[in-house]
């Protein structure tokens, strides 16, 4: 059985198929909220911004063009959800991070091997660090590395998604790898990374 692409579940949706929509939601709503935990480092709000997307893609559906790619155009959505909901909290506190039942911040993994408990400790300090860095970068900035880093997004898309040209994300990623590369630097020399 073929896969439907995503422009083809799409215009299906512009006709009315809750049925493709219902899949392009099962598609995109884990990598959207995996997306929104990075920008804005708050699960449920995640949750919220990712339901939010969904519905303005399903208000929009009459009005979608297919000029560019679907992802596209759903990133698009969820960067500008999330920078709004960044620039909205900017005098909040900032969240704080899941815990698990022993009260510790609970942080996405790098390594999928089961680390001793030394190097657990290892890995949870230095995916601090690192998230730490990720999270001091400027928004735009964020959303390019989270975009390509994370979500496997290219130049070309990134592009569309910010709404800049492909040198300027060049330029923000190059930015951005240098404020992490300058930040992160004990890590490079402790051969840590």
């Amino acid at each position: 059985m073929a896969i439907d692409s995503d422009l083809e579940l799409m215009l299906r949706v512009q006709n009315g198929d809750a049925e493709s929509f219902e899949l392009l939601l099962n598609r995109y709503r884990l990598p959207l909220v995996s997306y929104f935990v990075r920008m804005v480092r708050d699960r449920a709000l995640a949750e919220d911004l990712a339901q939010e997307v969904f519905l303005r893609v399903y208000q929009a559906r009459q009005r979608y063009q297919p000029e560019a790619r679907f992802t596209t155009w759903l990133y698009r959505i969820a960067t500008n959800l999330a920078l709004n909901a960044l620039r909205d909290r900017k005098s909040d506190d900032a969240p704080a991070l899941e815990e698990d039942e022993e009260g510790v911040p609970r942080v996405a993994r790098i390594a999928d091997s089961r680390p001793t408990a030394e190097e657990q400790l290892m890995l949870s300090d230095r995916e601090r660090l690192i998230r730490e860095a990720i999270e001091s970068l400027p928004e735009k900035q964020r959303a390019a590395v989270i975009l390509h880093k994370y979500q496997g997004v290219d130049y070309r898309q990134i592009a569309k998604v910010l709404e800049v040209s492909e040198s300027a994300v060049k330029s923000l990623l190059f930015r951005a790898y240098e404020n992490l590369r300058t930040r992160l630097q004990p890590l490079l020399q402790g051969g840590q990374l």
